[in-house]
C-alpha cells in the first residue's frame, strides 16, 4: 500500500505509473496477439471478423467498467482520510453491483449480437464469423469487469504492481492458446475469443485470491458481502458519469468503425491493425492519467491543497515528455510493426497503415494533454467536466471521419483524432481554471 499524501510527488506518480502501464500494455499485447496469430493464420477475412466486433464489446467493457473508475476514485479519497472500514464497505458494495450489472448486459449480448453487428454495416462475408466472436467475448465480460473492479480497488490503496502480476500470466496464457486454438486447432477467430474469455477468467481470480490472502484492509468476510445503499449512491453519481463519460469514446468508435466497414474488408483490417498500434502508443500517458487521479484524490481526501496542484504540474511534464519520446517511435518502426498485423501479400493494407502512422505520429503528444488533464478533473471528482471534455473530443472526431475517410482515406482517421483533441483541449483549461479556482477557496 501507498500513501500518496506525503513525500515527493514524482516518484509517487512513477511507482504507480509504470506498473499500470506494464499491465496496459500486457492487456493490449493479448489483444494484438489476437490480431497477430488471427491475420497471419486465419487470413484476412477473420481478422477483418474480429475487428468488426471489437467496437461493439469496448463500448460495454468501458461503458460499465467506468463504474469501477468513480468507485476508485471515491476508495482513493477514503483512504487518504483513513477511513478504512468504510473502504472495505465500499469494496464490498461495488463488488456486488458490479457482478449485477454484468450479468444484466451479458444476457441481452448473447441474444442480439448479429443485429447488433448488422446495424453496423458490418459485410455479409464476415457476419457469422464476427458474431461468433463477439458472443464468446460477452461470456469473458463477466470475468473482465471483475477483474477491473478488483485492481481499482488494490489502485485506491496505492497497489497497481499486484493486477500487473496476474495480467503478465494471464497474456502469457492467451498467447499460447491462440496458438493452440488458431493455429493448430484452425478455429479462426472463434479459437482467439475463447483463449480471451479463459485468460481473463485466470486473472480475476487470481487478483480475488490474492486480496483475501495478502491484503487485510481489502479482505471480506461474509458479513461484508451486502450493499451499502449510501455509498452505492454515492459510487453511482461518480460512477455513472464515468460510465457516460468512458461510453462516448467506444460510441464514436463504433460510428467510425461503421464509416470504416463502408470501405471495404482491405481497409477493415488496416484499421484494426493501426487502432491496435494507437491503443499501445496511448496506454502510458493513460497510465500516467490514472496515477495522477489516485495522488490528487488522496491528497484531497487530506486536505493537501499544495500537493493537489503539484501532482497536475509534475503529470503533465510527463505526458509532454512521453509524447516527444512515442513520435520518434512511431516514426521509426512504423512499417515493421504493420508487417507484423499483415498476412503474406497484403501490401495495399501495410501502405495504408504505415501512411495513418507517418501522420498520426505528430499528433500523439495531442492525448497526452488531454489525458493528464481528464486525470486531475477525475482526482477532483469532477466527473461531469470529463464526460463533457470527451463528448467534445469524439463527436468532432466522427464528424471529420465521415467526411474525410470516404475522400482521403486512412489518414482521414488521424486528422480526425487532432482536431477533436485540440477542440477537447480548449474546453480543459477553460474549465480548470474554474475548478481551480473553486477548490483553493474553500
Amino acid at each position: 500500500m501507498r500513501k500518496m499524501t506525503q513525500g515527493r510527488i514524482a516518484p509517487h506518480l512513477l511507482a504507480v505509473a509504470i506498473p499500470l502501464i506494464l499491465g496496459n500494455f500486457f492487456q493490449l499485447t493479448y489483444n494484438a496477439v489476437d490480431s497477430i496469430i488471427v491475420g497471419k493464420f486465419a487470413g484476412e477475412g477473420a481478422l477483418a471478423a474480429v475487428s468488426a466486433a471489437n467496437p461493439v464489446m469496448t463500448i460495454v467493457i468501458l461503458g460499465v467498467s467506468g463504474i469501477s473508475i468513480g468507485a476508485s476514485v471515491l476508495m482513493s479519497r477514503l483512504f487518504g482520510a483513513g477511513e478504512e472500514e468504510a473502504l472495505r464497505r465500499e469494496v464490498a458494495t461495488t463488488l456486488l453491483f458490479g457482478l449485477a450489472a454484468s450479468l444484466v448486459v451479458f444476457v441481452p449480448g448473447m441474444i442480439f449480437s448479429g443485429e447488433i453487428l448488422r446495424l453496423l454495416r458490418v459485410p455479409q462475408e464476415i457476419l457469422p464469423e464476427a458474431t461468433a466472436y463477439l458472443r464468446i467475448i460477452f461470456i469473458g465480460f463477466l470475468f473482465t469487469f471483475q477483474y477491473n473492479l478488483l485492481a481499482a480497488a488494490l489502485r485506491s490503496v496505492g497497489d497497481s504492481k499486484t493486477p500487473v502480476t496476474y495480467l503478465a500470466a494471464s497474456s502469457v496464457l492467451n498467447g499460447c492458446l491462440d496458438a493452440v486454438f488458431v493455429w493448430g486447432l484452425g478455429w479462426g477467430a472463434a479459437g482467439a475469443g475463447i483463449a480471451t474469455v479463459i485468460a481473463s477468467a485466470m486473472s480475476a481470480v487470481c487478483c480475488f485470491a490474492h486480496i483475501q490472502r495478502r491484503i487485510p484492509l481489502l479482505r471480506l468476510e461474509r458479513r461484508d458481502l451486502c450493499i451499502d445503499r449510501a455509498l452505492l449512491r454515492e459510487t453511482l453519481a461518480l460512477g455513472s458519469v464515468t460510465a457516460l463519460q468512458q461510453a462516448c469514446q467506444p460510441v464514436g468508435k463504433v460510428l467510425i468503425q461503421s464509416v470504416i466497414n463502408a470501405q471495404g474488408v482491405g481497409m477493415i483490417a488496416a484499421f484494426n491493425a493501426v487502432s491496435r498500434v494507437d491503443d499501445f502508443a496511448c496506454i502510458p500517458e493513460q497510465s500516467i492519467s490514472s496515477a495522477m487521479t489516485t495522488c490528487i484524490a488522496q491528497n484531497r481526501g487530506a486536505g493537501q491543497k499544495a500537493r493537489v496542484k503539484e501532482t497536475l504540474r509534475v503529470g503533465m511534464g510527463m505526458e509532454f515528455a512521453y509524447g516527444v519520446a512515442i513520435l520518434l517511435a512511431t516514426l521509426l518502426l512504423k512499417a515493421p510493426v504493420m508487417r507484423l498485423f499483415a498476412a503474406s501479400g497484403s501490401t495495399q493494407m501495410i501502405e495504408m497503415g504505415v501512411s495513418y502512422l507517418s501522420l498520426m505520429a505528430f499528433f500523439y503528444i495531442l492525448p497526452g494533454m488531454t489525458n493528464g488533464i481528464q486525470g486531475y478533473f477525475r482526482g477532483m471528482g469532477e466527473m461531469k467536466t470529463t464526460l463533457v471534455n470527451t463528448a467534445i473530443q469524439i463527436s468532432v472526431r466522427a464528424a471529420i471521419v465521415y467526411v474525410f475517410v470516404p475522400r482521403v482515406g486512412l489518414r482521414g482517421a488521424a486528422i480526425g483524432c487532432a482536431v477533436g483533441w485540440c477542440c477537447m483541449l480548449v474546453n480543459c483549461a477553460i474549465r480548470y481554471r474554474k475548478v481551480q479556482g473553486r477548490y483553493e477557496s474553500e
